[in-house]
């Protein structure tokens, strides 16, 4: 996918040095790096929004997380969309995807370095393997002599007086 962003600005870069010829084969080569980087996209981080999603949350909250990596997803489509014909105006046609492939770049790393895998992992490894921050906070609870009681009205409170 990066590499398809790379080769497209390079010969979009290529088509704006040479004005006045006819570049057949770079333009043949711009349609075949576009439909390479759909391709690719559509295997790679593409799907990862909908897919990770589903993995990483527990049942309880999957579907409002399912709904929140949707949403992001389209938000930041829809980013792209609207933003660029000015991104082009100001950087370029060339200068828009050699931008493209440093952010799918950056993305890339983030989700090899902050991401886990998840393959071959059930449910019980993925709330041991995200749920650090809700261990943590019963740790601090713990250290701060906060214990959680049951109300009469079945509500939860910490035990002091008001």
């Amino acid at each position: 996918m990066i590499a398809s962003l790379i080769t497209l600005a390079s010969v979009l870069l290529t088509i704006d040095r040479h004005p006045g010829e006819k570049l057949t084969w770079a333009v043949a080569l711009c349609i075949a790096t576009v439909l390479t980087f759909v391709g690719s996209f559509s295997i790679g981080l593409g799907p990862i929004a909908w897919v990770y999603s589903s993995e990483i949350f527990p049942l309880r909250l999957r579907a409002q997380g399912a709904s929140l990596g949707a949403s992001m997803n389209r938000m930041m489509s829809g980013a792209v969309t609207m933003s660029f014909l000015s991104l082009y105006k100001a950087i370029s046609l060339s200068g828009s995807f050699y931008l493209y492939a440093g952010i799918a770049a950056a993305g890339w790393v983030f989700f090899y370095v902050f991401l886990p895998e998840t393959r071959g992992r059930n449910l019980e490894e993925m709330e041991e393997l995200f749920g650090k921050a809700s261990k943590s906070r019963e740790k601090a609870e713990e250290t701060a002599g906060v214990e959680l009681v049951e109300g009469d009205e079945g509500e939860s409170h910490d035990g002091r007086k008001d």
